[in-house]
């Protein structure tokens, strides 16, 4: 049978690359973390780290492993926490996983009100793409991911359950109100990086043309700020100006690129009860949250 505390230290010596920071992080010595290591490759009957010059590097059958261990030790923690919470909202700890424009928008709302009605729950957060957080979901790392997905998103595996939030329409961000996107055919465009630009070049080819971009940025302080200055259009989904608007742009709702927001949580209901109340804050952020793009 597999040891965890050996799953454990074989965890941080793959996220690490090295016994010695591995150490220092599980606050082990180097000897002991080498012992744990040894142990389990006479569990497993494997050769799981090799030798690299002065340093080690896992094998394909450790690098399976690894794989799997940070698994099993993400859903151990969180485990642990939720046995935790168990007995109450007096404490314990939630994760989320978040893109920017939720995080600048909805999950401040709802981790004030977290913050205020469960002041002994500790609440993480951390910034990452949609397709990220739900690795981290499934790994256990996080509690609850939030995404969003579109009209012809293929649907997730059945083990994600999904809590829709809002509706984030995509706008044309321009100097003058009441622009189409055929208006912009043969315009400088703003990008931000090939994940976020897609939705732009996707609105703009059904309009019958390719965007030409000029400037990328994942900045949408930055995007706005390029617009006003004339530098170029570009476009922004809603969340992005209600988190923040700059002078002298005008934005125009584009028909059909709506994209929806969702909580996420992976594995059998019920989820604990700090999961929970979080969502539940999630939803009644992004009910009271109003954007006024015009």
């Amino acid at each position: 049978m597999l040891n965890l505390t050996h799953l454990r230290v074989l965890d941080a010596v793959a996220r690490h690359g090295s016994v010695t920071k591995a150490a220092k992080e599980l606050h082990y010595s180097q000897p002991s973390v080498s012992h744990h290591l040894g142990r389990l490759e006479a569990e497993t009957g494997a050769r799981l780290v090799q030798r690299v010059g002065r340093g080690i590097r896992l094998t394909p059958e450790g690098e399976l492993l690894a794989q799997r261990a940070s698994e099993i030790v993400g859903r151990v923690d969180a485990a642990s926490v939720e046995l935790a919470a168990q007995v109450g909202l007096r404490s314990g700890r939630v994760r989320l996983a978040g893109f920017q424009t939720v995080l600048s928008t909805i999950v401040p709302r709802a981790a004030a009100e977290m913050a205020e009605a469960y002041p002994g729950v500790e609440l993480n957060l951390v910034d990452v793409h949609p397709v990220e957080g739900l690795r981290m979901l499934r790994a256990g790392h996080v509690d609850v991911a939030v995404v969003f997905r579109h009209d012809d998103t293929p649907d997730e595996d059945e083990e994600l359950r999904l809590t829709y939030l809002l509706d984030d329409p995509l706008y044309l961000i321009s100097q003058e109100p009441d622009q189409r996107l055929e208006d912009h055919r043969d315009s400088v465009w703003v990008g931000g990086c090939e994940r976020c630009r897609a939705a732009m070049i996707t609105v703009c080819e059904r309009a019958g043309f390719t965007p030409r971009i000029a400037y990328s940025t994942d900045d949408m302080v930055v995007i706005q700020s390029l617009v006003a200055a004339g530098m170029g259009v570009a476009t922004l989904p809603g969340l992005a100006l209600a988190a923040h608007r700059t002078r002298g742009v005008h934005a125009t709702e584009i028909p059909g690129s709506t994209r929806h927001i969702y909580a996420v949580t992976y594995g059998e209901p019920p989820d604990p009860p700090a999961t929970t109340a979080l969502i539940d804050t999630l939803k009644a952020a992004a009910q009271s949250l109003t954007h006024q793009p015009a």
